[in-house]
């Protein structure tokens, strides 16, 4: 390690006096103005987890469904999964280092993991649209570089696309071609295969508008639609070519205010989704003959995909063990038709991407999304291989199923929640049911639901269990919540602290709208008396 070079370029990303930084889920997230120095030092962290794994490891130059002057940056781990736990505290570390302190940070975190200096290193990095996202990108290079680390700049992907190419690199070519049309032949094939099969015809079923969020999805769809044109036609709105990124449109946007993106009209029953700005999350939307918006976000993805992957397995006479993993914040209504009317088991995990796909590894068939849209399903090696031999032994009809599950398993990216894969799913899935976006939208009805957050002067003074939906401490405050329930019909109602700031998020759901607003508000009084509330009381009316 040339410490004395590392000292020099270091000198030329200096960090701003006083910034400390987190690496969360989504890895680093601030103002642009600020990531300099945290890029280039991500850049030495890649190389360093790169030789101790022996790897390829990924960094992603992107802040998401955050405002463009936003940015940030994740890393990869080998199989195209999130950064390791420990390796997030390493990250922290090695961000909030000052200056004169980076030589012994470094040397710190490779005798902590054992890492070989002497071993190769290779880095990928991708990045989103966003103005400061090139110039970060080259920090990075330069963090790779000087700690002699070998790289390839993809330069502008999704945030799923940059999973992939690391995962196709680290399994030898078996999952994909670590290249950008090794990723859209490889999708759109599969995606083609299964249209085929679908026995409704008319224009009107396959066409989809979609609304890119001004981001990176719109440039990689347009690259991408004459591949799978022949079966479906997509609008793209919100492309970049004027508006901000994330402003008034995206995934977050649409589901946060459970209303169409600026920019995109909608005629009666059209349907409609939304990617986030790095298009690893999608939410479907329409609008009724009456006018009324309607949502179907993550949960009820999960219900149309999990419903047809079992389906399949029935017909094909496979008893794979198939799950379906949601969050404490899952609609009451998604767990009841998967468990009752579906008979898929479901499995609640804490708040977090890496939670619900750690969960979702333990299954044949591990299905998870988030309420947000964010979400994959995932298939053991046994499941492909199983399958695999399947739709190359069985008798015609059960032949036909395997191929179809072939086919749903080479367009899922396993590596992350990928909105343009999972866009293709859904699409194919609509067509060879043969359901309409009402028709899907009407397979049950979500619970009234509301989510509130109260202001606390310390958040840790929540602590809950039973994967978040119930609170440990402070004392008496999850029995108040139970006794507020049960004032309710068909309600549930959970507290959690907030990942990022001094907040308590409240959910209530009940049978009524008016109902589920009352529990949410008798609940965050209930947070404000026993957990240390600060500020205004919490006040009653939406």
């Amino acid at each position: 390690m040339d410490l004395g070079a590392i000292t020099k370029y270091s000198a030329l990303h200096a960090k701003p006096n006083g910034l400390i930084l987190q690496y969360g889920t989504a890895g680093f997230r601030t103002k642009a103005e600020h990531l300099d120095h945290v890029m280039f030092r991500m850049g030495l962290l890649a190389v360093l987890r790169s030789k101790q794994t022996k790897s390829t490891i990924g960094v992603m130059v992107t802040a998401s469904h955050n405002p463009e002057e936003d940015n940030g940056v994740k890393l990869v781990d080998p199989l195209g999964e999130m950064l390791a736990p420990s390796w997030e505290e390493h990250a922290t570390y090695l961000a909030n280092a000052e200056e004169q302190d980076m030589q012994r940070v470094l040397i710190d975190i490779s005798e902590k993991e054992a890492v070989n200096l002497q071993q190769d290193a290779f880095v990928v990095i991708g990045r989103d649209t966003r103005p400061s996202s090139e110039k970060l990108s080259q920090s990075v290079i330069d963090g790779v570089t000087v700690l002699g680390g070998q790289f390839h700049d993809y330069g502008l992907l999704t945030t799923p696309q940059l999973h992939y190419m690391v995962y196709c690199r680290n399994t030898g070519g078996r999952y994909g071609k670590a290249t950008i049309e090794g990723y859209y032949q490889k999708l759109s094939k599969a995606f083609v295969e299964l249209t085929k099969q679908a026995s409704c015809s008319g224009d009107e079923y396959r066409s989809l508008k979609v609304d890119c969020a001004n981001g990176i999805g719109a440039l990689k769809l347009r690259e991408m639609e004459h591949y799978f044109s022949q079966g479906l036609s997509v609008q793209l709105f919100n492309d970049g070519s004027k508006g901000k990124l994330n402003h008034l449109c995206g995934a977050d946007f649409v589901k946060s205010h459970q209303k169409p993106p600026q920019g995109m009209e909608i005629k009666s029953n059209e349907r409609c989704c939304s990617f986030d700005g790095d298009a690893d999350r999608i939410v479907y939307y329409y609008h009724d003959a009456d006018g009324h918006f309607h949502l179907i976000d993550g949960d009820k993805i999960a219900t149309l995909i999990s419903s047809f992957l079992k389906e399949l397995l029935v017909e094909i006479g496979e008893s794979l063990n198939i799950g379906v993993v949601q969050t404490a914040y899952a609609n009451g209504s998604s767990t009841r038709y998967l468990e009752e009317v579906m008979k898929v088991p479901v499995y609640c995990t804490k708040t977090g991407v890496k939670h619900l796909h750690h969960k979702a590894q333990e299954f044949d068939i591990g299905v998870y999304f988030e309420a947000n849209g964010h979400g994959t399903a995932l298939f053991s090696t046994a499941v492909e291989m199983k399958i695999k031999q399947s739709a190359e032994q069985l008798e015609d009809k059960k032949r036909k199923a395997a191929k179809m599950l072939e086919n749903i398993i080479d367009l899922f990216n396993q590596a992350a929640g990928d909105a343009i894969s999972d866009m293709l799913v859904i699409e194919a899935i609509l067509a060879l049911k043969g359901l309409t976006v009402q028709q899907w939208d009407a397979l049950y009805t979500d619970l009234p639901n509301r989510q509130l957050k109260v202001q606390v002067a310390d958040r840790r003074v929540i602590s809950t269990t039973n994967a978040e939906r119930q609170a440990v401490t402070p004392p008496g405050l999850q029995e108040a919540i139970n006794d507020l329930v049960k004032k309710y019909k068909l309600s549930r109602a959970f507290v959690r602290p907030s990942g990022t700031e001094d907040v308590v998020r409240v959910y209530a759901e009940a049978d009524s709208q008016e109902s589920a607003d009352h529990l949410a508000h008798e609940v965050s009084l209930a947070v404000f008396q026993l957990a240390g509330g600060i500020g205004e009381r919490p006040q009653p009316g939406f």
